[in-house]
């Protein structure tokens, strides 16, 4: 890219770095553009005006932001309520993808077991299967969570869970074809897995147990699918930064979506573990269960980063 065209670009963003931020999350996010912007300009236009004015820019950006960086005292806290929303409303996109991905991989699931009985067999395992037909046929079709006690089984899924997401993300570093390979294996096990219930007439009783877990747990895969695809769309599309510049920040910004959901893992995985068990709960209960964790999936990475993200573009008053 010349020279001309990388500053007619990015000039008009500068310009706003040169002003007071808002706040030190918002000074952290100018520096990591900024040292993008840099490393980009050194590399293709060394000693020239523009990588003057860039690292200029940088020096001063990097002296607020370790002026301010004592009074951070919230810096947990920030994260969850500002850097990871902000993270999921920049990266819609990718996000976006894995979801219609993995359901349309559910589908793919779907009917394929409709017409071969046995693949259903090929996707679970044979020793599962007929675990569980037998379930069905002695009336409690989800005995088999019942079958390991509460403690072992919550850190078992937990830490499986957690390695599921970590290696779907992991996997954007194959152009995001692993990651597409990992969300079609788990789309594929569920869809299977729901219609093999809706055959043996327990679809409703499967629904109602599994998904007071399975609402967590699937969505935050689905997460970590997407967290895959931003590391993959940073080397396949940079932009104006250099393909290593960007595969840099689309990692770091990918790792931290895949890292902001082992709470929810967590979360799925106790409920797994100590809740989902208790097949004989009432009906308003196992909904209130599955809606609430429904709702705070939507409002937390729909609703709420779209708001947040719109009020960071409305000028200070």
């Amino acid at each position: 890219m010349r020279e001309a065209v990388f500053l007619r670009q990015n000039e008009a963003r500068w310009k706003t770095y040169e002003q007071p931020t808002p706040g030190p999350e918002e000074l952290a996010a100018r520096f990591v553009a900024l040292t993008d912007d840099l490393a980009y300009a050194q590399t293709f236009y060394p000693g020239s005006p523009t990588t003057r004015y860039l690292n200029d820019l940088t020096a001063r950006q990097h002296q607020a932001l370790y002026k301010n960086k004592p009074e951070q005292t919230s810096r947990f806290a920030d994260f969850w309520r500002r850097e990871l929303p902000l993270l999921v409303a920049r990266h819609h996109g990718p996000l976006g993808l894995a979801l219609g991905l993995f359901l349309l991989f559910v589908f793919i699931g779907v009917l394929s077991a409709a017409y071969d009985d046995s693949f259903v067999r090929v996707v679970l395992g044979d020793e599962y299967v007929n675990r569980t037909l037998d379930n069905i046929r002695r009336g409690d079709p989800m005995a088999v969570y019942k079958g390991m006690s509460e403690a072992p089984m919550f850190l078992a899924i937990t830490a499986n869970n957690i390695y599921v997401a970590l290696t779907a993300y992991a996997l954007g570093a194959t152009l995001g074809l692993g990651t597409v390979w990992a969300l079609f294996r788990n789309g594929l096990m569920l869809g299977s897995f729901q219609y093999f219930f809706y055959q043996k007439g327990v679809l409703l009783p499967s629904v109602l147990t599994i998904w007071i877990h399975g609402t967590l747990e699937i969505s935050a895969i689905v997460l970590a699918g997407g967290a895959g695809f931003v590391m993959a769309r940073g080397i396949l599309f940079p932009g104006t930064y250099s393909r290593a510049a960007a595969f840099r920040q689309s990692a770091r910004d990918g790792l931290k979506l895949a890292l902001g959901l082992v709470p929810i893992f967590v979360v799925a995985g106790f409920l797994e573990g100590f809740v989902t068990r208790h097949t004989e709960m009432p009906l308003p209960l196992s909904l209130g269960i599955i809606g609430t964790s429904a709702a705070f999936i939507g409002w937390y990475f729909i609703v709420y980063p779209r708001r947040l993200a719109a009020r960071q573009l409305q000028p200070p008053s």
